[in-house]
Order: C-alpha cells, then sequence, then structure tokens
C-alpha cells in the first residue's frame, strides 16, 4: 500500500456515547459493516468497513464531557518529531504520541487557533484502504478564526503548500493545502481551510471538517433525518457537487458531497 504524503488525512473516527447506536446509524446510512471491538486497552475502537475494507472507526468517548465529534488524523513518519514541530510552532500537544500496540503511534494536538487534529503513525494499521469513493472519506476542511496565525503553523509543521480560492462571490475566503513539493492547486490539494464569520454562531469553535462521498446528497440527508440526525446546512451545490452538512443522532457533525457528472473533480470548497 502507498504510503500517504505527510500531512495528509489518512484516518477518521468518531467519539460518541454510545458506539451501537453509531453502529445502527452509520451502518444504513453509509452500508458500513463493523468489527469487533478492539478490547478495553484500546478503549473499545471499533473499525467500520466498506465492501470489505476499512475506512473509519467508532469509539465510546472514556469521558461524557469530552465532545461527541469526527476526528481527522494527518499522516506523519514520525509522531513524536512531529509533535516537537508542533509546540515549537505555536501549537499544543493535546495527548503526547502513544504507541497502540502493533497498529501505530497516535498523538492529539491543537492548533495557535484551537481547532484539534489527530497524528497517526503507521505500525501494521496503514490508514484508509478505501477513500475517495461512495460511502468513505473523501475531503476535510479547517474552520478558524486565527488565519494568519494557523497558516504560518502549517506551513512551519508540514510544509504545505498553500492556493488561494477567487471569491465566488460569497466573501468567504478559501485557501487550499498541498502536500510539500507538489504543485499548489485542486489537482494535488488534501485539506481545505476557511474561516469561521458571522455566519456562524458565536460558540463555535475552531475544528475540522469531514466529508464523505455519496451518490445523492439529498438521498442521504432524507435517510440522516429519518434516523434521527439533523441537518445543519441544507444540500446546495457547488462547482465540485452537492453538499450538505449534517449531524448524527447523538451530536457528531459531517458532511456529504455527491459528485454530479461533468463536475470537475477536485476539492469542495467551503460549506
Amino acid at each position: 500500500m502507498a504510503a500517504f504524503a505527510e500531512g495528509t488525512p489518512c484516518w477518521v473516527d468518531a467519539s460518541l456515547p454510545d458506539v451501537e447506536a453509531g453502529k445502527r446509524f452509520y451502518g444504513e446510512l453509509f452500508g458500513w459493516t463493523f468489527g469487533e471491538s478492539a478490547g478495553a486497552e484500546y478503549g473499545g475502537y471499533t473499525q467500520a468497513y466498506s465492501r470489505g475494507r476499512n475506512v473509519a472507526a467508532l469509539a465510546p468517548k472514556p469521558d461524557g464531557r469530552m465532545p461527541t465529534v469526527w476526528g481527522i488524523y494527518l499522516y506523519t513518519h514520525d509522531a513524536y518529531a512531529c509533535a516537537a514541530r508542533i509546540r515549537a510552532a505555536g501549537g499544543q500537544m493535546v495527548m503526547d504520541p502513544q504507541p497502540l500496540g502493533p497498529y501505530g503511534t497516535a498523538a492529539l494536538a491543537a492548533d495557535p487557533g484551537g481547532a484539534v487534529f489527530g497524528l497517526w503513525q503507521p505500525g501494521t494499521h496503514h490508514g484508509f484502504e478505501a477513500h475517495q469513493e461512495p460511502y468513505t472519506y473523501c475531503w476535510a476542511e479547517l474552520y478558524t478564526r486565527a488565519r494568519d496565525a494557523v497558516d504560518v503553523f502549517y506551513a512551519k509543521v508540514f510544509g504545505y503548500v498553500p492556493e488561494d480560492q477567487d471569491d465566488d462571490g460569497s466573501g468567504v475566503e478559501y485557501r487550499l493545502w498541498s502536500p510539500p513539493g507538489s504543485a499548489p492547486g485542486a489537482e494535488t490539494a488534501v485539506l481545505g481551510r476557511s474561516l469561521i464569520t458571522d455566519a456562524f454562531p458565536e460558540i463555535m469553535p475552531a475544528h475540522f471538517l469531514a466529508y464523505f462521498a455519496v451518490p445523492d446528497c439529498d438521498r442521504s440527508v432524507g435517510i440522516v433525518k429519518r434516523l434521527g440526525g439533523r441537518v445543519t446546512a441544507d444540500p446546495f451545490d457547488t462547482p465540485y457537487g452537492r453538499i450538505a452538512v449534517v449531524a448524527d443522532n447523538q451530536g457528531a457533525v459531517f458532511a456529504l458531497l455527491s459528485e454530479s457528472a461533468g463536475q470537475p473533480a477536485g476539492p469542495p470548497g467551503p460549506a
């Protein structure tokens, strides 16, 4: 399996109050199947599969005060060195690098704007076995109020190559990040960076938003509603497809994206 480039999203998981309820929700929404719990020593971590390939995981929250959220993990070949770069660039480590048996080494960090993300240094678990196809992860965006600080931070930590997108009239500034050594632009981008504007609630924290590809965005939104989830942004069209932002029936927020025939491949842009 080809390695991910440094700083590329390579895994996602949902921290939930009730994993069994999560399995029912995502099993019906995405058709995922689930493996056995990894056991107490690994926090009850449960892998999700699409057509037999691992695509995500669900985990029980160890503390009810922790957020119910989809987490993004960025690939690193050396979690300890990456943690040192994060501290030097003005970020904080929420959880220092921690070996997880033979599977790999994980860590959690916060950027200068407060957005939390994970690090993953693979062992036997390399990350996604499938992504960028229906019912799998396809994109992620950072939403922040600290534009200048986070732009400098991610450039120092991961060496991202930026490209700012033309204003489409929405007034929302949007930046694409590509891995170091690549040409900037939609063809190589691995993450987007948007801003939390006055259109968002004042209490909204900085965060990463995970996107999942679906064949029909509106149909999937209907399933979310039927399963007890809610819609935070109704389906709308972009040059890259139709998008909606939803929350599952326990409150974890994520986005849905369906690409239409004839639309260019690439990142969807700000929701």
